[in-house]
């Protein structure tokens, strides 16, 4: 088992080696073993309530690729050059409400719960979701909620991605009907299921970066004691 301090220190190099790569070296290519790493990660990282309110797309096709250039002002630079480019997809509100025919799916095939009790999670469920957090008030705040799962799986591929050394860019620049609209074309969004949240470009940088900058430590936290 390695020293804790050793690890720490791995971990915060590898925060320091990230940055938002605005374009790759398209002649060096991410190893299978690798990107299924990365992805490993996102499928592992903890969603609210449990219900992985998300898939991965991974975009290898040059067609599709520039279409959705066309569309992405902030992926002009990475859409052509990243070894792996990933769309990462939010379900919408019809799987993502309590009473919905996912979430019972979910509760019984992937959390293998006993049938009988699966009345009283989702009656949990409805409290939290309309008098909680009101994530039920419309189709967006549902949506907006599944989202915000998408980027706990988003920080921890682009972390566990810095830590073996390959670098990546969230891409949030884009016009969301475009987007919407080819993947919809390509059948992705399975018939209304699915959406678009966010995009992220793997590959290795062209370009060193400038050094990183960030407030100040004691700028950003506070401790109430």
């Amino acid at each position: 088992m390695k020293n804790k301090d050793t690890i720490k220190q791995q971990i915060l190099d590898a925060f320091h080696f990230r940055h938002a790569t605005k374009k790759f070296d398209p002649s060096k290519k991410i190893s299978e073993d690798d990107f299924h790493f990365i992805l490993e990660t996102a499928r592992l990282s903890p969603s609210s309530i449990g219900i992985e309110a998300w898939k991965f797309v991974v975009i290898q096709n040059e067609e599709l690729r520039n279409k959705l250039k066309e569309v992405t002002w902030g992926g002009q630079g990475q859409l052509p050059t990243a070894s792996h480019f990933v769309a990462i997809l939010a379900r919408t509100k019809q799987d993502t409400q309590y009473d919905s025919q996912y979430i019972v799916n979910h509760l019984k095939e992937v959390k293998q719960f006993p049938e009988d009790i699966i009345p009283q999670i989702q009656s949990r469920y409805k409290a939290f979701q309309e008098d909680g957090l009101h994530i039920l008030d419309s189709d967006r705040t549902a949506f907006d909620w599944a989202c915000k799962q998408t980027y706990i799986a988003l920080g921890n591929m682009m972390t566990a991605a810095a830590q073996i050394g390959i670098d990546s860019c969230p891409i949030e620049g884009f016009g969301y009907n475009g987007v919407h609209n080819i993947l919809e074309g390509e059948g992705l969004l399975e018939n209304g299921h699915f959406d678009i949240s966010v995009m992220v470009a793997f590959g290795y940088r062209a370009d060193e970066p400038r050094p990183k900058t960030r407030k100040d430590f004691d700028q950003v936290v506070q401790w109430i004691k």
